[in-house]
């Protein structure tokens, strides 16, 4: 049959395919997924379905596509040709080559006669190549087959070359099958196959020759039947740990050296596992030693994942040393094996003892040196100044280690007043991380330089009307308009904010930047720099979410002790700076109106609102106190983990240009 005939018919055959590989789930049209195993849990609903007959689709694994993209994921074969040969092998098809399609001159061989559909084929005789013809279900019982086969494995030595004893054959009733065939393609090319069974309805079936062919290596190992894991029932029943590995002969090759071990069959089966164990605990901690390829880390990584959800006991372990797989190491350094997998049933005393011997050395007495050489330590930097005296009067002296969260409402000026402090703060000759997530790096410094057009003129009784706001300074075209006075004003200004730039670093946040980037900064620019930084965040509420699964309250939570871990971990200030929620201009400032958490409250070691002055009391005008110039703030210290709380300071805050002055 010419390609594309073929092609067009096997299409068709889709949810036949399906139906031989794994059984339906609840729902029209709904199958457990043959790849990701979703729809084994216990309400039995699959995310695989089928589409228009030609079609798939899973929603938990997120692959779909035709029966050639199944035949590709399933049997692990990525050449399209390779992946049509195969369909028509499966549904008895003979599919001209490319050659015999292109040349009139090349007669393509005879086809064979395709199979009725509804005829399918148990394995009972399978060494004589007749079929018997009888109904399969997804739920088919290949037993007798697999004894049948067992009695057969004295004729090959492929399990002695793979380093496998008598007692490991018998244990599993590996068999051997002279000239094996797919049950679903009878007319395909017979081949000598080693029968691994995974469960009574499933098995492997691994070419056992030296050289094969190159049409049909991609298929040499072949699965029949829903793949299922291998010796999964040594997740309950075995008095060992047990490694998970991908392949059934790594699994064999752990057992045969006296371990215990369970074969994923795929990569792609990492999710089943998991899947499997929310219902079926193991009843000994996991060894992950997956294949050290792309495939394996990942599947690696997604069972860590899950195992941790679920509070299993995992250990991520490399039993094979040098060699690709357990089965090379068998082969080529039993010994090393076998002393890796010995080693390994200790596993889980080792570290019960690390962490015995790791909490009895946390005992206070322990600390009590590092608590008098930090008491030391702290003579040479026992805080660092705001710039403000009144604030720095209430935080006794100015900020020290610990999480300062300052939060306001719309246009109070929370981030001009955090970008002042910076900037007094690096004038001093400390360094300071921002990561502005919401304003361009170039609107920080217009900010900075705009409020020292303001300075200069306020210190030298200048005219005020020649200071200049932010877009005063951005917007080029307005300096033709500006006499000389104003850009002698300007140029100074910038002058006096180069000579402490060099100690102010911006990250601008693209929407990537979280709790772990900020980690990662600071700890690059302690190793470049050699100094430690204050570190700023403007504003917390639009860090990059740790999960895109959890809630914007779970979110901000979870940056919000990140940031009092790095506070603690490099022992400096983090300033946060924080959205309010459920607030007005005429309300007092509170605890609760920090939005979309709790952790604010609970973890910040210095929590500041900002407040038109008055706000909160009788008769009190917010649209009178917005209108004045300059408006008068208040910044209260709602908390004070190590100093008195509910203090105040006064400020003046010229809006226009960036700047504010204690009252």
């Amino acid at each position: 049959m010419d390609r594309e005939t073929a092609r067009e018919q096997l299409k068709g055959d889709l949810r036949s395919y399906v139906e031989q590989i794994t059984r339906k789930s609840k729902g029209a049209n709904m199958y457990v997924c043959p790849l990701c195993g979703s729809g084994e849990g216990h309400n039995g609903t699959g995310a695989f379905s089928i589409k228009d007959g030609t079609s798939w689709k899973c929603f938990s694994c997120n692959k779909g596509g035709d029966i050639f993209d199944l035949i590709g994921e399933y049997e692990g074969i990525a050449d399209h040709t390779e992946q049509l040969k195969r369909a028509g092998e499966i549904f008895g098809i003979t599919i001209d080559s490319y050659r015999s399609s292109a040349r009139e001159d090349f007669s393509p061989a005879p086809e064979y006669q395709k199979q009725d559909k509804t005829e399918q084929y148990t394995h009972s005789n399978i060494h004589t190549n007749t079929y018997t013809q009888q109904p399969q279900t997804a739920g088919a019982d290949y037993t007798d087959f697999f004894l049948q086969a067992h009695s057969h494995i004295a004729e090959t030595d492929y399990p002695k070359q793979r380093g496998l004893s008598k007692a490991v054959i018998d244990r599993f009733k590996l068999g051997y099958v002279a000239e094996w065939r797919h049950p679903k393609a009878p007319n395909a090319p017979a081949s000598p196959r080693l029968i691994i069974p995974t469960a009574k309805g499933s098995y492997l079936a691994r070419d056992t020759r030296a050289e094969i062919p190159e049409e049909q290596r991609a298929y040499s190992k072949s699965k029949v039947g829903t793949i299922q894991l291998f010796n999964r029932k040594a997740l309950q029943e075995a008095k060992k740990p047990v490694f998970i590995v991908e392949g059934e002969l790594d699994a064999l090759s752990i057992i045969e050296v006296g371990g215990e071990a369970v074969a994923l069959g795929s990569t792609t089966k990492a999710k089943a596992l998991v899947e499997l164990l929310k219902t079926q605990k193991p009843s000994q901690p996991l060894i992950i030693a997956l294949d050290n390829d792309t495939a394996g880390q990942k599947a690696s990584e997604e069972l860590i994942e899950g195992l941790k959800g679920l509070s299993i006991p995992y250990y991520r372990l490399n039993p094979c040393g040098e060699y690709k797989d357990a089965n090379e190491a068998l082969q080529k350094n039993r010994e090393a094996l076998s002393q890796a997998v010995a080693d390994a049933e200790h596993i889980q005393e080792e570290a019960e003892q690390a962490q015995r011997e790791a909490y009895l050395k946390n005992n206070t007495a322990n600390y009590l040196q590092s608590f008098i050489d930090g008491i030391a330590d702290s003579v040479d930097t026992p805080f660092i100044p705001t710039g403000f005296k009144k604030l720095d009067s209430v935080l006794d002296g100015g900020l020290y280690e610990g999480l300062y969260i300052v939060g306001a409402i719309s246009s109070l000026g929370k981030t001009t007043l955090i970008t002042q402090i910076t900037d007094q703060i690096a004038q001093s000759g400390t360094d300071v991380l921002i990561f502005s997530l919401e304003m361009a790096r170039s609107e920080l410094i217009a900010k900075s330089i705009s409020r020292h057009t303001l300075q200069s003129v306020l210190a030298t009784g200048g005219d005020t009307r020649n200071a200049k706001t932010t877009r005063g300074i951005t917007t080029g075209k307005r300096y033709i308009d500006y006499n000389q006075t104003e850009r002698d004003l300007i140029n100074s200004s910038i002058l006096a904010y180069s000579k402490y730039a060099q100690n102010i670093y911006i990250s601008e946040g693209i929407g990537d930047i979280g709790a772990e980037q900020i980690r990662e900064t600071v700890k690059q620019h302690i190793l470049y720099t050699g100094k430690t930084p204050v570190v700023v965040i403007d504003y917390l509420q639009i860090l990059a979410p740790y999960s895109e699964r959890a809630t914007d309250k779970q979110n901000t939570d979870k940056a919000v002790m990140e940031l009092k871990r790095i506070s603690r971990d490099y022992k400096t200030p983090v300033i946060g700076i924080s959205s309010f929620n459920r607030a007005n201009y005429r309300e007092a400032v509170t605890m609760e109106a920090f939005k979309e958490s709790g952790a604010i409250e609970y973890s910040s070691d210095v929590l500041i609102g900002l407040q038109l002055k008055g706000a909160g009391k009788k008769d009190f005008d917010a649209n009178e106190a917005k209108k004045k110039t300059p408006r008068e703030i208040e910044l209260v210290i709602l908390k004070n983990r190590n100093g008195s709380t509910g203090d105040r300071v006064e400020f003046k805050y010229y809006s226009l240009f960036n700047y504010f002055e204690e009252a």
